[in-house]
């Protein structure tokens, strides 16, 4: 078994695929918010562009859902977790080594970081070895760090270092301070006073005060005095110091490259699975969808947007999810139904839930069922743009033409209350054109819209309709269903709910 690594099945695929910029359809997806929360913290690790590469293979799916079903095993999880700590201090301490002045404190720092290294990968080959890992990708890795664990390589450097900081750790000198000048020699089994000095003044102590010591920070290195102290010591002790300046010199390069790609590429996982978690805390559900390339009926059960649950649930709100499907012939969504009643929040869970399950990860839901698209469309009202000297029409009129050209029948569009600037024939005229090349290509879509006619256009397209409370229509229930459109806004609800009606307006104006 070969490891190259624990997110894509090939090395080559891993640098061919990463992508430096968002796609452009992340903004209207919520996406942005989404990836952002994820990767908040992990600056070290540039995470994005991993999450800006969806897969266009089953199996390179499949391969990452294996990885986040074993990181599902807690124990497990704790262990990357520490490992990533390890990792973590042992990039602090390097960062740190170009910012000291004095050699031997530099070579000091930095076998004290192939010791973290070393401990790092040893308590990793531990961890896994007593885990029934199920992955491809992490029984791989296994065996690649057992054998690098017991490599000449690997072990020659602990050894090594374990020499080296028991060799340390014998030096002992004697500092003699006389006015502006200081005296370095070997320690000669002087007596120690400092426990005695202790004991004699423990019986002044009067309980807790405050502590007045000044603690350096680790990163304060050495002042002048001290840098010059330090090359005293080592033309007393020359032999040891030559093997610290011989090991520095030797162990450069320490780090091997496999495992410093999986420290990176396993925070992938643990930050996608610590976002979750607190949904999951919430009581809402994620699942491993089905992946599907040609058949493009797809289901998914109490779906939900991400972006939006993870900020009711830090206000402690609840969250309301929904079920689609779509069977046989059908590909088209049309949603319609009252403002303000979740139809555009279905429409980016829909493209959420796909671009989501097209990366590799667990997606909203207790089941579901997911077409593997080849590219991804928005088409989201924007302002207009006084620039470009066009009209919102004319502006929305090209967008969607650009979008139409490229895509296939095997993309997705994700369309949110299109052509609002015209008037209701224009809309209706030019929205039928639009569906008409849309139900052409036999793509997968989703249209919010205020037309019911377009629900109605083929047997490809699906009336959906977002509800209100039918006691208190002015209440939206946020729940998406099945049915025709009953060309019902309840806008009268909304203008009494705020007491904007005529009567409510005249009554303010006169009072």
């Amino acid at each position: 078994m070969t490891f190259h690594s624990i997110l894509f099945k090939s090395s080559e695929d891993g640098i061919k695929k990463e992508t430096l910029e968002a796609p452009v359809f992340f903004v209207d997806l919520n996406l942005d918010q989404i990836i952002d929360a994820i990767t908040a913290g992990r600056k070290e690790y540039n995470l994005k562009p991993f999450f800006y590469t969806s897969l266009n293979d089953i199996d390179a799916i499949q391969y990452r859902h294996e990885i986040f079903q074993d990181l599902e095993n807690s124990t497990l999880h704790e262990n990357m977790k520490s490992f990533a700590q390890k990792m973590h201090k042992m990039r602090i301490n390097l960062s740190l080594l170009d910012k000291l002045y004095y050699k031997f404190n530099k070579e000091g720092w930095f076998l004290a970081t192939i010791k973290i290294y070393c401990d790092a990968v040893n308590c990793l080959v531990h961890d896994l070895i007593r885990v029934d890992l199920k992955s491809r990708g992490l029984l791989a890795f296994r065996e690649y760090l057992t054998d690098y664990a017991n490599s000449r390589l690997f072990t020659s450097l602990l050894a090594e270092t374990k020499k080296l900081k028991a060799d340390l750790s014998t030096v002992k000198y004697c500092l003699l301070i006389k006015d502006n000048s200081i005296k370095v020699r070997k320690y000669e089994s002087e007596i120690d006073y400092s426990p005695e000095v202790e004991n004699t003044f423990e019986k002044f102590k009067q309980g807790a005060v405050k502590d007045y010591r000044v603690e350096f920070p680790t990163g304060s290195g050495m002042n002048h005095v001290e840098g010059k102290i330090l090359d005293l010591v080592a033309k007393l002790y020359p032999d040891i110091f030559l093997n610290l300046d011989n090991y520095s010199a030797k162990n450069a390069n320490y780090l091997d490259e496999g495992i410093s790609v999986f420290d990176r590429e396993i925070q992938f996982y643990i930050a996608y699975l610590g976002y979750i978690e607190v949904l999951k805390h919430g009581g809402l559900e994620f699942c491993y969808p089905q992946m599907s390339i040609q058949g493009k009926e797809v289901y998914n059960h109490e779906g939900f947007d991400l972006a939006l649950a993870y900020k009711l649930i830090a206000e402690k709100s609840s969250v309301i999810c929904n079920d689609f499907y779509l069977k046989d012939k059908e590909r088209i969504f049309v949603v319609s139904g009252p403002n303000q009643g979740g139809k555009t929040t279905f429409a980016r869970t829909f493209g959420q839930l796909h671009y989501l399950a097209s990366i590799g990860c667990p997606i909203p839901g207790r089941e579901a069922r997911l077409f593997l698209f080849d590219r991804l469309f928005t088409h989201f009202e924007k302002e207009e743009n006084i620039g470009n000297l066009r009209g919102k029409l004319q502006d929305d009129m090209l967008r969607i033409h650009d979008i139409l050209n490229q895509a296939t029948p095997n993309s997705i569009i994700v369309m949110n209350e299109i052509f609002t600037s015209t008037t209701l024939k224009d809309a209706v005229f030019l929205g039928k054109k639009v569906m008409e090349k849309i139900l052409q290509l036999d793509l997968l879509c989703v249209c919010v819209t205020f037309i019911d006619e377009w629900a109605s256009l083929s047997e490809q397209t699906v009336s959906m309709v977002s509800t209100v409370i039918p006691e208190n229509p002015a209440m939206r229930t946020y729940k998406i269903v099945r049915r025709p459109a009953d060309g019902l806004s309840y806008a009268i609800s909304i203008a009494e709910k705020y007491r904007l009606t005529y009567d409510c307006l005249m009554e303010r104006i006169t009072s």
